[in-house]
């Protein structure tokens, strides 16, 4: 994070065993500053409005601004569920009717209100998730900075999710 921008950035928190939020980390602190060890698989850093961007990119199939930033065929594969029926059965406890995609989930069966066949994104453990559903053009995205405690995403972002389904 860049300091002239690290005023937009915000705490991390964590609930104690009473369910109340603690700081585990401030704006000036460890994702402040460039990871030892780039990681494909989390510690991004971003804005709501980045996401938004990003998500706006996808569902135009890879073109924003009337520029071409990623090919058709790598949408498709990032959007599409490449898990075997075998694979997904064994992971049915963290899937929920989800699949995956190359960089995130993809809803395959309509297990919850918010599973739409064909939904995609991805829940990160610091409590952020962020979806989009191609048939609606709707993109949720959710950013609490509250960690996840465990793989099971917490009420909160169920709640959100069912609320969003019904828009």
């Amino acid at each position: 994070m860049p300091p002239e921008k690290r005023d937009r950035f915000t705490s991390a928190y964590r609930l104690d065993g009473a369910g109340m939020p603690v700081r585990t980390d401030t704006p000036d602190g460890a994702f402040a500053s460039a990871p030892r060890f780039a990681s494909g698989a989390g510690g991004l850093v971003s804005t709501a409005d980045d996401w938004l961007a990003f998500a706006r990119l996808l569902l135009n199939g890879g073109e924003a601004n009337g520029r071409r930033l990623l090919r058709p065929a790598s949408v498709s594969r990032t959007t599409t569920n490449h898990l075997t029926t075998a694979q997904r059965d064994a992971g049915a406890l963290f899937l929920e009717g989800q699949g995956w995609g190359y960089g995130g989930q993809v809803d395959v069966t309509p297990a919850d209100p918010w599973n739409v066949p064909g939904r995609y994104g991805s829940v990160g453990g610091s409590g952020t998730a962020a979806h989009l559903v191609p048939s609606t053009g709707t993109v949720t995205i959710l950013l609490t900075q509250v960690a996840m405690e465990d793989p099971t995403p917490p009420p909160l972002m169920r709640d959100f999710w069912r609320c969003v389904a019904r828009v």
